[in-house]
């Protein structure tokens, strides 16, 4: 038998292909249906809160929860900082640096921002990650995931009501920083990339 398997190589091929199958199904039941959860993800991603209260409700009773409104739990995150929402209300250009302490990209994007703060109507604040969550409606709306993240917020007038920002990642320059400022801040006309 050992010679016959040596010498086919239609057989060895049956054989790996079978090994291959093997390990696929204990790979795929091993990891408890986690394509059905990749199918999902890739749809578009939705936001479930719930209270305490609700989730031991449903734990109690032997039913799920509902979901909430869309924007119900908004009143319990607090807003940021007065200093920030200030600045934006009087309709600046509001620049958030978020950085970690002791890092050498953060020092050098922090003394960028810093050169910048003379420019009119430009409120700059920098924000060590420890800090982060003072920030949460800003910095989760722009999904601000490493640092040093630069977050520039459009100024009020040109955001139609809706507060909307960019961020960029990584060491930026004065010039970089203050190009990031002057494109919150365009008036003009946009038009859409099609390839």
């Amino acid at each position: 038998m050992r010679e016959k398997l040596n010498d086919n190589p239609l057989v060895q091929v049956a054989i790996l292909g079978i090994l291959l199958v093997a390990v696929g199904f204990f790979v795929m039941s091993s990891m408890g249906g986690g394509g059905e959860e990749e199918s999902s993800e890739s749809a578009e991603p939705t936001v479930t809160t719930a209270t305490e209260g609700a989730i031991v409700g449903a734990a109690t009773s032997g039913e799920a929860a509902a979901a909430p409104e869309p924007g119900a739990f908004a009143a319990a995150v607090p807003p940021p900082p007065r200093p920030v929402t200030a600045a934006y209300k009087a309709g600046d250009t509001v620049v958030l640096l978020f950085v970690k302490d002791g890092g050498i990209d953060d020092r050098l994007v922090t003394r960028s921002v810093k050169r910048i703060g003379g420019l009119p109507n430009v409120a700059t604040f920098v924000v060590p990650a420890h800090e982060i969550a003072r920030y949460t409606t800003i910095s989760q709306g722009v999904e601000v995931n490493r640092t040093p993240a630069l977050v520039v917020i459009r100024p009020k007038h040109l955001s139609q009501g809706v507060p909307s920002a960019s961020v960029q990642y990584g060491f930026r320059s004065p010039a970089s920083v203050e190009q990031a400022v002057i494109d919150a801040e365009y008036k003009g006309p946009t038009l859409d990339y099609h390839p």
